[in-house]
């Protein structure tokens, strides 16, 4: 049976107060979510699963009662107690209104909520650690990905209504909610592109060219700053380098076995991916090619991003498994507990699993082919969900 959801007529005034203050609440929300998972993710390097109750699960749970309630409340008051503009400006669902980006929120906190108990007993049954993904964490991605992008969507809707006086502080708060999706997508494929030890293997750049240059690709076309998808890349840039620096400063010791590295402080997330140079290229490219269709666009970005992110990535991955790059800084060679340290830490390798293997390196080749075309359908699904997201309003 279909589900009864309608849209009225755009409306052409601003944002009420009431959904200014809930779209900040919802961005601020975002952002205590993603610096949750990954403390969490450090946590889980340094210390392992010692409880439920942990500081990083305390962290992303808060945000997504903060989030939940917020959006939740404004629902209701704008459903009952709100004006005729009001209701318009609101999208209609089973009766109530709400802004879109409100409607995803409150489906995620309850995701998230929901798989808090089924987490525990999941742990608890099967032991703890024994896979990062299992169906309660699947279901507690899943809510964590839909509070992070109903923030970018009420801030995408403040943005596409903002007044002149406020369009400055509309367009930074989207910017900075599309960072977030971009960490986020970051932290999803850490096994495949977090390590620098990657930053030469095939399967690095045909995953980052499937994922990536979608984010980069909506940003280029819905933000409204003067290098849009470069802003979200440098903002994604700060935030991971500035979560990395604090946790690394943190006190933290494994307590649970076996511990083959012992550590001292939590493990940061290695130095972040350098997104920012193919942001810059997909910013050029859209100014000269942004109106000559999307095809032909999306071909020229999947080209650049995997042509510019070998370029920058290749000599980067050989400073950072250098001597040069060991200190707090480029954050290098900092390793979990769980592993037994070897040489295999300044060698180049495809996956995680090969470490394990004693595999080498597979060359790029074809794999570089495989990759534009990979980084092309990427972006052309970001430059169609962008063209959507620049007419939302609600």
């Amino acid at each position: 049976m279909a589900i009864p959801v309608s849209v009225d007529a755009p409306p052409v005034s601003a944002p009420a107060p009431a959904v200014v203050l809930v779209t900040r609440a919802g961005v601020v929300a975002a952002a205590l979510i993603v610096t949750g998972l990954i403390w969490d993710i450090a946590w889980h390097r340094s210390v392992g699963r010692d409880t439920f109750w942990s500081p990083p699960h305390l962290v992303e749970y808060a945000a997504a009662i903060i989030v939940g309630l917020s959006c939740g409340w404004l629902i209701l008051r704008t459903s009952f107690g709100g004006s005729p503009a009001e209701r318009g400006a609101m999208v209609r669902f089973w009766g109530f209104r709400g802004p879109m980006g409100a409607w995803v929120s409150v489906w995620g906190a309850l995701a998230m909520i929901t798989s808090a108990p089924f987490d525990d007993w999941w742990h608890n049954a099967y032991g703890l650690d024994v896979e990062i993904v299992s169906p309660p964490h699947m279901v507690l991605l899943a809510g964590m990905l839909a509070i992070v992008i109903g923030a970018m969507l009420m801030a995408l809707a403040r943005q596409n209504r903002a007044a002149e006086a406020d369009s400055g502080a509309a367009r930074w708060s989207y910017a900075f909610a599309a960072a977030l999706v971009l960490l986020l997508l970051v932290t999803a494929t850490f096994e495949y592109t977090g390590f620098p030890n990657l930053w030469r293997g095939k399967a690095f750049y045909q995953i980052s060219a499937a994922v990536f240059p979608f984010a980069l690709a909506f940003a280029a076309r819905t933000g409204r700053l003067r290098w849009p998808a470069t802003t979200t890349a440098a903002l994604y840039l700060l935030a991971s380098l500035t979560l990395s620096w604090i946790l690394q400063l943190v006190p933290a010791t494994a307590r649970l076995a076996p511990i083959q590295n012992p550590v001292t402080h939590l493990v940061p997330a290695p130095f972040p991916l350098l997104l920012v140079a193919p942001a810059f290229a997909f910013d050029l490219l859209y100014r000269r090619w942004g109106r000559k269709g999307d095809w032909r666009l999306s071909l020229l970005l999947g080209t650049a991003f995997v042509i510019v992110l070998v370029a920058v990535s290749w000599p980067a991955a050989a400073f950072l498994i250098s001597p040069l790059a060991r200190n707090p800084v480029f954050l290098a060679d900092q390793w979990d507990y769980t592993v037994r340290l070897g040489p295999w830490r300044y060698e180049y390798w495809d996956s995680v699993e090969e470490i394990r293997a004693g595999t080498r390196v597979q060359p790029i080749g074809l794999g570089f082919l495989i990759a534009v075309l990979y980084a092309a359908t990427s972006s052309r699904v970001g430059l169609a969900w962008g063209q959507w997201m620049r007419e939302v309003k609600r």
